[in-house]
């Protein structure tokens, strides 16, 4: 009858876990009949293993990023959510990273500190601004990038607003500022491409047939235009960018558009594209791609 119950309370603790990411509380070893002496012995035997106060990982410690934001948030105890650049990499808009995770609560509520933890405190969470993700309780996207102003860099907060399009989240926030000034920084980013590809440098913002364009290579009447969508939004401008395509086609140039996301996120594949219309037998003297 031990035996059976002992096996009853095993299976129900690996059924908690499973839907914990690996993790528990104290408490819930208690509603499972495991006290505090039992777990600690279960701690020495290897079987229990601490990740903060009251919070315990079962069967080993090599948590996954869903198991580090759970035991993060059952640390921090009830009402407590994933937040800031946490959140951002629990809903995808940023790559996770192994560092302190991000967790908010609702007013002034005394919480401490925890080690690996980094608590923000705040009179303006409501619930309608969380939800669960994975099982995790996490702030929705939109409180997720307000908040991620306060510690994400620039182009995190834009690579944030980028994903959040992609997936699209209804986050109802009007675009930071970086990507407001995205035209000259992509421009930057486009030459420093060129650059560490060891292709040819670019004439910039130069005038042909009466259009300025972003970048030429006039010995290979190729044009690179980086621009984002918003620039090419609305009939009127719809209209002068085909308008412009053809006469620009009729003259013998190629024009090639390139987004932000390309510039940043896949540069090989931009390199890919300059080099193969700007190497030719003829021109053989440029050196081969190091990144290929």
């Amino acid at each position: 009858m031990v035996t059976q119950r002992a096996s009853e309370v095993e299976h129900r603790l690996a059924r908690l876990a499973g839907r914990q990411h690996g993790v528990v509380t104290v408490e819930q070893l208690q509603a499972l009949g495991i006290n505090a002496a039992t777990a600690r012995q279960r701690a020495r035997r290897g079987r229990l293993h601490r990740m903060h106060r009251g919070v315990y990982a079962v069967g080993h410690s090599r948590l996954s990023n869903e198991g580090r934001w759970m035991a993060a948030v059952l640390a921090c105890g009830p009402g407590a959510a994933i937040s800031h650049r946490s959140a951002a990499e629990l809903w995808r808009l940023l790559t996770p990273r192994p560092h302190t995770v991000h967790v908010i609560v609702a007013g002034n509520s005394g919480r401490r500190q925890r080690p690996g933890i980094r608590l923000h405190r705040t009179a303006t969470l409501t619930q309608p601004e969380t939800t669960r993700r994975l099982g995790i309780l996490v702030t929705m996207p939109a409180r997720t990038l307000a908040d991620l102003r306060d510690c994400a860099t620039a182009d995190e907060l834009s690579r944030a607003h980028r994903q959040a399009e992609f997936f699209g989240y209804k986050v109802n926030l009007p675009n930071p500022k970086p990507i407001e000034r995205s035209r000259n920084e992509l421009e930057r980013r486009f030459l420093r491409l060129c650059a560490r590809r060891r292709l040819p440098r670019p004439e910039v913002n130069v005038r042909v047939l009466g259009y300025e364009v972003d970048f030429l290579w006039s010995h290979r009447c190729l044009i690179v235009e980086t621009d984002g969508w918003e620039a090419h939004r609305g009939r009127t401008t719809f209209e002068h960018d085909r308008r412009r395509a053809a006469q620009l086609a009729a003259a013998g140039y190629e024009v090639l558009r390139f987004s932000w996301h390309q510039v940043t996120d896949h540069p090989q594949e931009v390199a890919a594209a300059l080099r193969s219309r700007l190497i030719s037998p003829l021109n053989t003297d440029l050196p081969a791609d190091p990144a290929r």
